[in-house]
């Protein structure tokens, strides 16, 4: 499990590393084909700031070598705020006085059909707050047999289950999770997470070896900047790549990079702030350090920097969302768990994104591929 080699890895050490990288270290990463986590840490660090024009350039190579000019589009499908989990910067904190609501399989019928008015989406991402007793595993297998007779390829971010309860809901239509770390810092963690399921740290990071266990197609990770040193946690958050890479080797991979907004409880601001040069950077440096993973960015960002990074490393954006339950149809006015940045409607980012050479693909993966696959 990868908490087993977390134990081995000092973030104090890691982060004294980073901190020491020279414009040597950054050149001599730039001139490789192929890069280590020492590159990386090389890339990220404050020595490669005045490397963006070169690490941009060689980020857009690769990313056109492995994905053409495509961005590939999806939509969140949140169908519960209901949480039991107490972590101090999420707007569905169980002390949040707020209105909670688990949406019914016929509410979710009705947000897929709206999301379905919006534009040609195949790619759906269902969310939920973190309650297993009134909305677990049977309840978003439910809510996959709806949600399947709509969307070819959907995926869950939800609290962290067993490999077994994975393997389930694969058998329901999943052929994805994502999970964020939200941060590697194990001394730091309950920090932010002190009660409830979410403050297990080593059960959460070890989610994604069960979910490699049960042969999820897909496996989506991300650390919550505005936590702990964010060059740290995207350290952390490479070396576990490659170690899931190596274990789980026929899974494809995908990373985020959320930067924290102001959530609705209001009292908490983050510790750490990354400036737009900043995200370009790790950006660019996550490309260039593996050319294959999928990179995505969520409507957290404004639409100017998406618009400016799907040329350049991004290859997956979510649009016109909504992050409140029903927000599509059924509750129009709920409470959000945070607010969004980029408020275009899903044609106009469409538009935007064909005016500048991308070509948006609705649906870039299906189930029948893997039956090819299989029968050859």
């Amino acid at each position: 499990m990868f908490s087993d080699e977390l134990a081995n890895i000092s973030w104090e050490e890691t982060t004294a590393r980073i901190y020491a990288k020279t414009e040597n270290d950054v050149l001599r990463a730039l001139g490789k084909e192929h890069c280590d986590v020492e590159d990386f840490m090389a890339l990220i660090s404050p020595a490669a700031a005045r490397f963006l024009e070169p690490m941009a350039r060689l980020s857009k190579k690769y990313t056109e070598e492995r994905f053409g000019k495509t961005i590939s589009m999806f939509i969140p499908l949140y169908i519960t705020n209901s949480c039991t989990n107490s972590c101090v910067y999420c707007g569905f904190h169980i002390s949040n006085p707020m209105a909670r609501t688990i949406l019914t399989p016929e509410q979710i019928e009705d947000e897929c059909v709206a999301i379905k008015r919006l534009a040609p989406f195949e790619n759906l991402l269902l969310v939920t707050g973190e309650n297993p007793a009134k909305a677990g595993v049977p309840y978003l297998a439910k809510a996959l047999d709806v949600c399947k007779k709509h969307f070819s390829n959907m995926k869950i971010e939800v609290m962290p289950l067993s490999a077994e309860e994975y393997k389930e809901l694969t058998e329901h239509g999943l052929n994805g999770v994502i999970c964020f770390q939200e941060t590697y810092n194990k001394a730091r963690y309950n920090v932010y997470h002190p009660r409830g399921m979410k403050s297990k740290f080593d059960w959460r990071v070890n989610g994604f070896d069960r979910m490699g266990q049960a042969g999820v197609h897909s496996i989506g990770m991300g650390v919550l900047i505005g936590l702990e040193d964010w060059r740290t946690d995207v350290t952390m958050m490479a070396y576990h790549l490659r170690y899931l890479q190596k274990h789980y080797w026929r899974t494809k991979y995908s990373v985020n990079f959320p930067r924290m907004r102001p959530a609705e409880n209001g009292g908490f601001q983050p510790n750490v702030i990354m400036n737009d040069r900043e995200l370009a950077q790790v950006t660019f440096a996550m490309r260039i350090f593996d050319h294959d993973v999928d990179i995505s960015y969520s409507t957290r960002e404004p639409a100017y920097i998406r618009d400016h990074m799907a040329g350049l490393g991004v290859t997956t954006m979510s649009a016109e969302s909504k992050t409140e339950p029903g927000g599509y149809h059924t509750y129009p006015q709920a409470l959000e768990q945070f607010h969004v940045s980029d408020e275009r409607t899903a044609v106009q980012v469409e538009h935007d994104l064909k005016a500048l050479g991308r070509e948006p693909v609705w649906k870039d993966w299906d189930t029948s591929f893997d039956e090819l696959k299989l029968a050859r």
